[in-house]
């Protein structure tokens, strides 16, 4: 397992501040209130650890298959419906969104490889990322993948705790399956529409793994 690129800022300023608090604490506290120099050492080295986890990039082995449309995601499957497309399309399609916790992976990757048809980022609002108008009303960034005469969408959406988007991608790039595509920090979801014909390969509550995980195949 190694850490990401979008983590090593935070991380170095997270170790800045655990160690400078932590000799406060020691100077302060250790003699008078050892307990609370304790305590003080244990919610910062949790807090710490948390930020290990949430930027970790493990290692696995991720899956290449020109038929199969990959998770984006690591998360939990919360939706699975028809729906009239906002964006991009003029049709019908079937969304499939997985949600992303804070302890997940927040690696976000390309379910196909092909031409990047369009990228575009869209302010919004911060609403929880399990809410029915999240994918449409709160900030997210749209991309739309080409591979041959078939278009797959995906949306990085913002939630409650996720105040950044961050998304690689720009329009007319090649682009290859299961390659990072960005990260969204701290907790949200991401959104697939996909053709009314793909058979979906997931069900509601399922755990996939971004970049390794079927999600559909065409």
């Amino acid at each position: 397992m190694t850490i990401h690129k979008e983590g090593y800022t935070t991380l170095a300023w997270s170790f800045i501040i655990f160690a400078l608090l932590n000799l406060l604490s020691f100077y302060f506290f250790s003699f008078e209130a050892p307990v609370l120099s304790v305590i003080v050492f244990v919610v910062t080295l949790g807090l710490l650890l948390f930020l290990v986890s949430f930027f970790r990039l493990p290692k696995r082995p991720l899956t290449i298959n020109e038929n199969a449309i990959v998770a984006p995601a690591d998360g939990t499957v919360v939706a699975i419906e028809e729906v009239q497309a906002d964006e991009y399309f003029p049709d019908r399609r079937i969304q499939v969104s997985i949600f992303m916790s804070p302890l997940n992976v927040h690696v976000n990757r390309n379910p196909v490889s092909g031409e990047v048809a369009y990228s575009q980022y869209h302010k919004g609002k911060y609403l929880v990322a399990w809410h029915p108008k999240s994918s449409t009303e709160n900030e997210r960034h749209t991309v739309v993948y080409r591979k041959g005469n078939k278009e797959v969408l995906t949306k990085q959406i913002a939630g409650a705790l996720a105040k950044r988007i961050v998304n690689y991608l720009q329009a007319g790039q090649e682009v290859k399956q299961a390659e990072e595509m960005g990260f969204i920090k701290f907790g949200s979801r991401v959104d697939l529409l996909l053709p009314l014909d793909a058979k979906i390969k997931v069900k509601i509550g399922d755990k996939p793994l971004g970049g390794v995980t079927v999600v559909a195949e065409w």
